[in-house]
C-alpha cells in the first residue's frame, strides 16, 4: 500500500513544488516507485519534470471529473521509477465544478486507491479550496514547507485549523509528518530566528534537514529536471537527498 504524503501550505512561494519534485526524485533513486500528483492548476510540477501541458492527452481533471483511471493518465519522467499525474490550466475548472458533486472531498482519495506505488506525493495548490481539501483527505501524512523569511508563520494557524477540521470530519488518520524549513540562509540572523520560531510552534515535528536558498534549485525546473539530474552536487541536491532519507525513516516509524 502506498504511503500518500500531501505537501501543502496556502502561502505561495514557500517551496512546495520544488520539494515535491526533488523529494520524489530522491525517493525514486532509492529503488522506490513514486507517483507525484500535480494538484495545482498552474501545472508547475508537471512542467518542472519535463511534461508539457499542451502535449497531454489526459490530465488530473479527467481523473477527478470524468472517472478516467489515474494509472492511465500517469506519465513517466526522466527519473527511473518516478511518474507524474499531470495538471494543466483546465484543472482550475474542477475547483468550481466539484462543488456540485456528491462526496466531492473524496474524489482524489478514491482515484488513488490501490495504485502500485511505494510513495504518492501530492503537490497542493497555494489555497485552502476544494482541491487542497481533496489532497488532505487522500493523504496519510502532511509535510508543510515554511519559508525562512519574515512572514513565515503568517497563515499557518489557518492551515492547522483546516487540518484539524479534516481530521475530525473527513480523514481521522491524517498525520503531520513534519514541517520543512526552506529557502534558509544560514548567514542571516532572520533565517535562524525563523527556524527557532518554527521549532517552538511545532515541537518535535520540524525536519532536521533544512533546504538552503540555492540558485541551482531555482534553475532546475526551467530545464524540466530535478536537482538530482541538473546539479547533483549542489547544496540543494544534498539537502533533498538528506530529506528523502529522513522522510523514509519517519514513514517507516509510522508503519511499526
Amino acid at each position: 500500500m502506498a504511503k500518500i504524503i500531501a505537501i501543502a501550505n496556502q502561502k505561495g512561494g514557500v517551496g512546495k513544488t520544488t520539494t515535491t519534485i526533488n523529494l520524489g526524485a530522491y525517493l525514486a533513486s532509492g529503488n522506490k516507485k513514486v507517483l507525484i500528483v500535480d494538484l495545482d492548476p498552474q501545472g508547475n510540477t508537471s512542467s518542472g519534470l519535463g511534461i508539457r501541458p499542451d502535449k497531454l492527452s489526459g490530465d488530473l481533471y479527467d481523473v477527478l471529473m470524468d472517472g478516467v483511471s489515474a494509472q492511465a493518465v500517469a506519465r513517466p519522467t526522466a527519473v527511473d521509477g518516478l511518474h507524474v499525474l499531470p495538471a494543466s490550466a483546465v484543472l482550475a475548472a474542477a475547483e468550481v465544478e466539484l462543488v456540485a458533486v456528491p462526496q466531492r472531498e473524496f474524489k482524489l482519495r478514491d482515484a488513488l486507491a490501490d495504485l502500485d506505488y511505494d510513495y504518492v506525493l501530492i503537490d497542493c495548490p497555494p489555497s485552502l479550496g476544494i482541491l487542497t481539501v481533496n489532497g488532505l483527505v487522500a493523504a496519510h501524512e502532511l509535510i508543510i514547507p515554511v519559508q525562512a523569511e519574515f512572514y513565515a508563520m503568517e497563515g499557518l494557524g489557518q492551515l492547522v485549523q483546516t487540518v484539524q477540521r479534516i481530521r475530525k470530519a473527513l480523514n481521522p488518520k491524517l498525520g503531520l509528518m513534519g514541517v520543512l524549513v526552506t529557502m534558509h540562509n544560514g548567514r542571516t540572523t532572520l533565517s535562524m530566528q525563523v527556524h527557532e520560531e518554527v521549532k517552538r510552534h511545532f515541537p518535535d515535528k520540524v525536519f532536521e534537514t533544512v533546504i538552503p536558498r540555492n540558485v541551482r534549485l531555482a534553475e532546475a525546473p526551467s530545464f524540466g529536471k530535478s536537482i538530482m539530474h541538473y546539479d547533483g552536487w549542489s547544496k540543494g541536491a544534498r539537502s533533498y537527498k538528506a530529506l528523502a532519507k529522513e522522510v523514509e525513516k519517519r514513514a517507516g516509524a509510522k508503519k511499526k
